[in-house]
């Protein structure tokens, strides 16, 4: 390898999506130096940048705000909070409008009105223009240099991150005034479009320093994708028919209610879908829309609104989940002094509650707890203590306490074993549950023993293995601890909402994880009880 790169900075984002993009901006307007240090090349790596997403983006008018908080207030179990829509739906508003101006991003017009619509972006001339934007305002980027590690000073609180420049083939070691998680969440390595990236590595490093989580039994999405295909645009399935492997209509299945008659029916036949719901309007709105999603069909000389198709579920984790790391107050500070976290990472339930899906709210939240993070961080970064001894917080996949017989590939499929089929994680029971649960801690002890990587690739990819198996481990006890069915976690043990879990699941710990629950917030403000 070549010698390692020392840096300094105030504020260092982790990560290169959207949320990562506009924490960088933020941080950078309050007035702090910024270092963004992406796993893959910053713009064209991650969930969004493959392909359109909607925006939780509502003009500031009251009946259509109320309406936009209403929507799926009941789909989240009644958990979100409305002093947090109300902020993200007031900044989104903000950010949409200057991704036009400073941004540069080119909005389509009405045909009508000719008003700009900005209630969408196509992924990759957004990320494109995000990359330029940071260029433009001196952050300094960090392409395909992965962070292993947070670094740590004596008091506890977060002061940079070390890791490895692939490309480069060097390790760095980046202190920093504070620093913010956007590191997206984690798709178990599913497959499932533009989650290669996401596998976790933020819950590691936060779980590692002592941060709490929350709402970790919201992660189980699954996505509706043609059968050997990595495209989940699942909303286009809302004009489908389902069939069985004889021809079959299967009554009641659907993209929105009705996928777990899909996923039952998976485990012992073929699935086949045809959008024969769409008019030639909507058809023709579709292709415009997201055409990467027929670009598949087209390759395969496969007509999908007049053929029918086999398709399969991919599980998608917290990408499209609601949980992840909590956030304490208003500048999306987690529990550990210096670090901070925005979007995929953290948890959505501020706005979501239990449930969301592609696009949306995870777009506003990712651009509005970005700029949150962004600016809280660099406030920090001006009154935190300079000097003092830095130490790596990293340890499984890092330091092991024994020999390197365990490879990051065999834990990876072990821990897929218990995380990706969907007759434990979609259709949840405790008695398939609990014996996962008991694998992923078995594997996890394992790994502390025996994972680890001598070269800097090798590194990279036994961390991906602990943090996907971190995090099905606190996203299956979270689950456990809630015996009802609430939001996207569905228990078919405890089919029922009950009323007495009207409460938020928090969790943590990485040898001995722990959970807890806390009353949901409605004071106007963030601070958990």
């Amino acid at each position: 390898m070549s010698e390692t790169l020392h840096a300094s900075t105030d504020v260092l984002v982790i990560g290169g999506g959207p949320a990562a993009c506009w924490s960088a901006i933020h941080a950078r307007e309050a007035g702090a130096e910024v270092i963004l240090v992406d796993k893959g090349y910053c713009g064209t790596s991650g969930a969004t940048a493959p392909s359109g997403t909607g925006v939780w983006y509502v003009a500031p008018e009251a009946e259509a705000r109320a309406s936009a908080k209403a929507a799926r207030e009941a789909l989240g179990g009644h958990l979100a909070d409305h002093y947090w829509m109300d902020r993200v739906l007031d900044q989104t508003y903000t950010n949409m409008n200057r991704l036009a101006v400073e941004g540069r991003y080119p909005f389509p017009a009405d045909p009508v009105s000719g008003e700009p619509l900005r209630t969408g972006v196509q992924g990759p001339e957004y990320m494109r223009r995000m990359r330029a934007w940071l260029q433009r305002i001196g952050v300094r980027i960090l392409d395909h240099s992965p962070a292993l590690e947070l670094l740590v000073d004596d008091a506890g609180s977060v002061r940079g991150a070390a890791g490895h420049q692939r490309q480069l083939d060097r390790d760095y070691r980046v202190t920093a005034g504070a620093v913010v998680l956007a590191s997206g969440g984690c798709a178990f390595l599913s497959g499932a479009l533009g989650t290669n990236v996401d596998t976790g590595d933020g819950a590691l490093l936060a779980a590692e320093v002592g941060a709490r989580f929350s709402g970790m039994e919201f992660s189980n999405a699954y996505a509706i994708v043609p059968k050997g295909s990595t495209i989940t645009k699942t909303a286009y399935y809302g004009y489908a028919t389902f069939f069985g492997e004889d021809g079959r209509v299967l009554e009641d299945a659907g993209s929105t209610r009705g996928r777990s008659v899909i996923a039952r029916t998976l485990l012992r036949e073929k699935v086949f879908a045809q959008l024969d719901r769409a008019d030639a309007t909507v058809q023709a709105q579709m292709r415009v829309g997201q055409p990467n999603f027929f670009l598949q069909f087209d390759r395969r000389g496969i007509d999908p609104f007049t053929q029918r198709f086999e398709i399969d579920l991919l599980a998608e984790g917290t990408v499209r989940g609601t949980g992840g790391i909590d956030v304490v107050d208003d500048d999306c500070a987690t529990t550990v002094p210096g670090l901070y976290v925005a979007g995929d990472a953290a948890t959505r339930e501020r706005i979501c509650g239990g449930f969301t899906g592609g696009g949306s709210h995870n777009a506003a939240w990712a651009m509005s707890s970005g700029s949150w993070a962004g600016a809280g961080a660099a406030r920090h970064a001006r009154t935190a203590p300079g000097g003092g001894q830095l130490t790596g917080a990293g340890r499984v996949g890092l330091r092991p306490s024994g020999s390197r017989t365990l490879t990051a590939a065999e834990v990876v499929t072990a821990a897929q074993a218990e995380l990706l089929p969907f007759e434990k994680n979609y259709l949840r029971h405790g008695d398939r549950l609990r014996p996962a649960l008991a694998r992923l801690d078995e594997l996890w002890t394992a790994a502390a023993h025996e994972l680890g990587g001598a070269t800097g690739g090798e590194r990279i990819r036994a961390r991906q293995a602990a943090a996907i198996t971190a995090v099905g481990r606190l996203m299956y006890r979270s689950t456990l601890s809630r015996t009802e069915t609430r939001g996207m976690s569905k228990r078919g043990d405890h089919p029922e909402l009950d009323p007495a879990q009207h409460h938020h699941v928090l969790s943590g710990g990485l040898d001995a994880p722990w959970t807890a629950t806390a009353a949901p917030r409605r004071s106007g403000s963030a601070v958990a009880s």
